[in-house]
């Protein structure tokens, strides 16, 4: 008997929930040409603007113990 690969599609409900879990939201005020820059260069570079700042913060907290 064959079986079939059943799909299955996590509502986005679920992943909400654990998006809140476990993570949070860091905002900043910047000048519109220094983000507009800033996006444009992780484009370029194919890098997400969260890992960016993931590692900026990471560096900060490092440095600062």
């Amino acid at each position: 008997m064959e079986t079939k690969n059943r799909k299955t599609k996590t509502s986005s409900e679920v992943k909400r929930r654990y998006n809140n879990k476990v993570y949070s939201t860091v905002r900043a005020e910047l000048p519109k040409d220094l983000v507009e820059e800033f996006k444009k260069l992780c484009s370029d570079k194919g890098i997400s603007q969260a890992s960016v700042l993931k590692k900026a913060i990471e560096e900060f907290i490092n440095n600062s113990k």
